[in-house]
């Protein structure tokens, strides 16, 4: 292939971007399955996520005799904010709507109810996370390294977001909740996805095939 070089600009081949190896050598993907092939290891995935008021869009049928279709989107900014975690065994889902901002304080209350959610007698809980400041605040340090034996999170290498399972999720959400809608009030919004969080809490196949590490 070619490059076409204008004056006061460079062709720069650029080296692919493979994931960065853990600690332990290992790539991040290989480290997740062999986590999920330990019976004694509960895998969850922990993000946040915003939902608009204006909706979205996708792909729609459209009848020919319809040459412009029209969808509505109220004109604002408006949003809500969640924190989720997915199990990756069962598809189990916990969450938090949050009223303020995502930091270190709402972050450490979302890992106490993860925490009080998830940890098992026979099993030791370990959450996929990305590298957000307020994940690995200092704030909560103590409390996480207080129950690092139970419950621990793992950070994913920086820039890769796609290999944490739970942003199907929030895709999946967005599709299913908010695409070709209009939600004339933010309320709306929220009743809908959190009528559709609240039917996963105990468990769902469509998120555990959703999430599963192939």
């Amino acid at each position: 292939s070619g490059c076409s070089v204008s004056w006061g600009s460079a062709c720069v081949s650029r080296a692919p971007c493979w994931p960065t190896p853990t600690p332990s050598g290992k790539p991040p993907t290989k480290k997740l399955q062999d986590w999920m092939r330990d019976d004694t290891i509960d895998l969850w995935a922990m993000d946040e996520v915003h939902f608009q008021q204006h909706g979205s869009r996708c792909r729609m049928w459209v009848p020919p005799e319809v040459k412009d279709p029209i969808l509505l989107h109220h004109p604002t900014r408006r949003s809500v904010g969640y924190f989720g975690a997915v199990r990756l065994r069962d598809g189990a889902f916990v969450f938090r709507r949050e009223m303020e901002r995502f930091n270190a304080a709402t972050c450490q209350t979302f890992l106490e109810q993860l925490y009080a959610s998830s940890v098992l007698p026979a099993r030791r809980v370990v959450v996929i996370t990305d590298n957000a400041k307020y994940h690995h605040a200092k704030l909560h340090r103590p409390w996480r390294e207080e129950r690092a034996a139970r419950f621990t999170l793992d950070f994913l290498p920086p820039y890769s977001p796609e290999l944490n399972p739970i942003e199907r999720v929030w895709k999946l959400t967005r599709r299913h909740c908010l695409h070709n809608r209009y939600f004339p009030t933010l309320e709306m919004v929220i009743d809908t996805v959190g009528a559709t969080f609240s039917e996963w809490t105990g468990g769902s196949p469509t998120l555990r095939r959703l999430c599963a590490l192939t």
